[in-house]
């Protein structure tokens, strides 16, 4: 039973009263909730009891975002929505790893956009790797070394990541699920003063992202690349006159102070990621699917397979092309389809598409993904 509110003009006692009543009910809540937290855990162990043997997949993205979407639909308030997809994604988290525990490899160190963006989408419950390149990254996944792998695909402002398109052709990987991250950059340093920064360090991406403000308050400064924004953090700790770019929470995780915030050239900075594993995991009910193919050298073959997607009214979201590796001028495409081409429906218009490509492969079909501020709120935007 709720505790009786006091009137305005209650006494210091009586409002201490009310209060000692509302702690007792919260701790009455607070048990109840336990309760059924050890309830779903439970359920969750023998749920990988059953699987423990198989090679069912514990991640499955589908049915995670079926019980975000139905939770926050039954949701009255007055918890915010946010609040409980923030609750439960770490509850989802939890239950995974009680089935059986995951590895999760990203770019490192620890602090980078994609360890932050990792944690944001699978929980922090999960078991989390830096590996130093991509390359690693795609590599570790395919070897089975881990069991998924979080990469950047485009970015907003700089467009692709060619690197990770190269990589798919190189590795034998499936994309399981995909996740748009909002990113904002801070320019971190051990001094105190802009006028004393001589050098910055960052990744490519971030250092691109920011080159109108970098030309506009740092003119003079020497602008070096690194292989991930947490390594500049780190290789300026002893370096007074530099910086890096980076995540605010870097600033945090090595003592460095936040000289300017948001300065990334436009503000509507977002990074799709992927999560990828070394099978299909074939869930039900995916709404994209992503796919390379390269063409026969002849007049028209793009627009062979252009004319069958939209014969099929499906619609193309991205379609670039990269250098086919140890073919001089040839190339190899890589597509997104606003479609489940796994389904039996489609698959006559998968005959037709190998016939008229050189070569077809489905990279993965899956559900799209949630949109996810990980500028320094580290809040769903929108699921």
């Amino acid at each position: 039973m709720a505790a009786k509110k006091p009137s305005p003009a209650a006494s210091p006692e009586a409002l201490e009263g009310f209060l000692a009543g509302v702690r007792r009910e919260i701790d009455d809540i607070d048990d109840h909730i336990l309760a059924l937290l050890n309830r779903r855990a439970a359920a969750s162990i023998e749920v990988g009891k059953r699987k423990d043997g198989t090679h069912q997949a514990v991640f499955k993205p589908f049915r995670e975002k079926e019980v975000l979407k139905r939770l926050v639909a039954e949701n009255s308030g007055p918890l915010p929505a946010e609040h409980l997809r923030i609750i439960y994604r770490e509850i989802l988290s939890s239950s995974r790893r009680l089935q059986r525990p995951e590895k999760v490899v990203f770019l490192g160190p620890e602090g980078t956009f994609s360890h932050f963006a990792a944690m944001a989408t699978l929980g922090r419950a999960g078991e989390f790797e830096p590996k130093p390149s991509i390359d690693d990254v795609f590599a570790a996944v395919a070897s089975r070394e881990a069991d998924l792998g979080l990469v950047p695909l485009e970015n907003s402002l700089q467009g692709t990541v060619g690197q990770s398109l190269d990589l798919f052709m190189r590795h034998d990987v499936f994309v399981q699920a995909e996740v748009y991250c909002k990113i904002s950059h801070s320019l971190l340093s051990k001094a105190t003063e802009l006028a004393r920064i001589k050098t910055v360090y960052s990744h490519p991406q971030p250092l691109a992202q920011c080159a109108g403000w970098l030309r506009a308050n740092l003119p003079g400064a020497k602008i070096i690349p690194t292989e991930s924004t947490a390594a500049a953090a780190l290789r300026i700790l002893k370096m007074p006159s530099a910086a890096a770019i980076g995540h605010s929470r870097l600033g945090e995780m090595h003592n460095l102070n936040v000289l300017a915030s948001h300065i990334e050239d436009l503000p509507d900075n977002w990074t799709r990621f992927l999560i990828i594993g070394p099978s299909d995991t074939k869930q039900e009910n995916r709404d994209k699917t992503s796919i390379l193919f390269n063409l026969p050298d002849k007049p028209g073959s793009l627009h062979a397979v252009l004319e069958k997607l939209a014969g099929r009214d499906i619609n193309m979201t991205k379609l670039e092309s990269r250098p086919f590796r140890g073919e001089k001028w040839k190339y190899v495409f890589f597509a997104d389809l606003q479609c489940d081409l796994s389904r039996a429906e489609y698959a006559k218009l998968l005959d037709e598409l190998r016939a008229c490509t050189h070569s077809l492969r489905i990279l993965g079909c899956y559900p799209a993904g949630p949109h996810i501020d990980v500028s320094g709120k580290m809040e769903v935007i929108e699921e």
